[in-house]
């Protein structure tokens, strides 16, 4: 029941009456910083440049990607001063750009030039077209933090810009109140493997959905394409890797709640690999239903999501290899088909490898699926 849980979203304050929030979009985003804006095969040098951004475009466009973010970089630091943009990247071009391919521009923001001026800050990138901040580095969580968060949502709901808290503690319902408050990080995220690649994270995402996520969404930054086992984990800062199989890494697309949920790879690394990519721009970022399915606290974690009239499942595990049998009872009648990502025989060596299945839901509607050390599986079910 921790996994279908929302008591925090509804013990929070609702929105003012009358307010209007349908402008709000979630979505995924297609994020540079994790990936160190490290495209290659390109004719031009990779970095915080408007070339480089606009090949990010062009890949999120290219899936169906909603947003592209402009993480820390792009604005000067040495001034902390956000409507400073650095002299490599022609914002506004590139905001023009992004507006004919159908992607939104989202800017990553310090907490220090954010708070300096919030309201006008908010105002003038409205104006220029973007759809939204990341703001980072909070880093507390006394009394002048939520005062800043609640400022934030405010000036950014007046300018139709969406908010994901970075570097900041869990979430508290505040996205009740201001649902342009899209996403929080409060969670030891993918990101902590450019630096820390410690191989109890796959226990960790075996865990943090019974714990983290009760709180509401979280900002993990999921969708490496280099995939690691236990033995050949390490720290790369540039060309980093997760712990555990690329299922695991696509399960976690549907394990973990995350309204505006980042591709934290590179677009050269989704390029050779199309099938997982077209998978995970695929799967929604918000839910008209969930349903637990079988779990056991730090080993093992599934749960099917519904949107629309489509049903996704997936899971998470530890180390341990096993047997899952998934009951899809929830289906109902009818005849549904699936498209299942499970890792593959190899995936204990490789832990890149997985297999596409597509078949009929079976009648029984017992799903058996093997899972690999730190494994996963993903799935999308339609009916026929």
């Amino acid at each position: 029941q921790l996994l279908e849980s929302d008591l925090v979203w509804l013990l929070a304050s609702p929105a003012e009456a009358g307010s209007d929030f349908s402008w709000v979009k979630p979505g995924k985003v297609a994020w540079d910083w994790w990936n160190d804006w490290n495209l290659y095969g390109v004719d031009f040098r990779a970095g915080v440049n408007t070339e480089t951004y606009k090949a990010y475009v062009d890949f999120a466009s290219q899936f169906g990607i909603e947003y592209v973010i402009l993480d820390e970089g792009w604005s000067d630091a040495t001034k902390a001063d956000l409507r400073t943009v650095v002299d490599a990247l022609d914002l506004k071009a590139l905001i023009a750009h992004a507006e004919k391919k159908n992607v939104g521009i989202i800017l990553w923001a310090g907490f220090y030039p954010f708070q300096k001026d919030i309201e006008g800050i908010c105002k003038h990138y409205a104006a220029m077209g973007v759809k939204g901040f990341k703001v980072d580095f909070m880093d507390s969580d006394d009394q002048q933090i939520p005062e800043f968060l609640e400022r934030s949502a405010k000036a950014a709901a007046e300018n139709h810009l969406m908010l994901d808290f970075h570097g900041i503690y869990k979430p508290t319902g505040l996205s009740r109140k201001y649902p342009n408050v899209v996403n929080y990080e409060g969670i030891h995220g993918l990101e902590q493997m450019k630096w820390n690649a410690t191989t109890k994270q796959v226990d960790y995402d075996a865990t943090a959905p019974f714990i983290r996520f009760f709180a509401g969404p979280a900002d993990y930054t999921q969708g490496a394409m280099r995939n690691a086992n236990e033995d050949n984990l390490r720290a790369v800062n540039s060309e980093a890797m997760s712990p555990g199989t690329r299922c695991h890494q696509l399960g976690e697309y549907l394990v973990f709640f995350s309204p505006l949920n980042m591709l934290c790879d590179s677009p050269s690394n989704y390029q050779r690999e199309p099938e997982c990519t077209e998978f995970i721009a695929s799967v929604p970022t918000v839910w008209d239903e969930t349903v637990a399915l079988e779990n056991k606290v730090g080993q093992y974690a599934s749960v099917a999501r519904r949107s629309g009239n489509d049903w996704f499942v997936g899971a998470v595990g530890n180390w341990q290899e096993r047997d899952l049998t998934v009951d899809l009872s929830f289906l109902g009648e009818g005849n549904w088909q699936i498209e299942l990502f499970k890792d593959g025989i190899n995936a204990d060596r490789a832990a890149r490898d997985y297999k596409k299945c597509v078949s009929t839901v079976p009648a029984d509607r017992k799903l058996k699926v093997h899972l690999a050390p730190g494994g996963g599986f993903a799935a999308k079910i339609t009916k026929k």
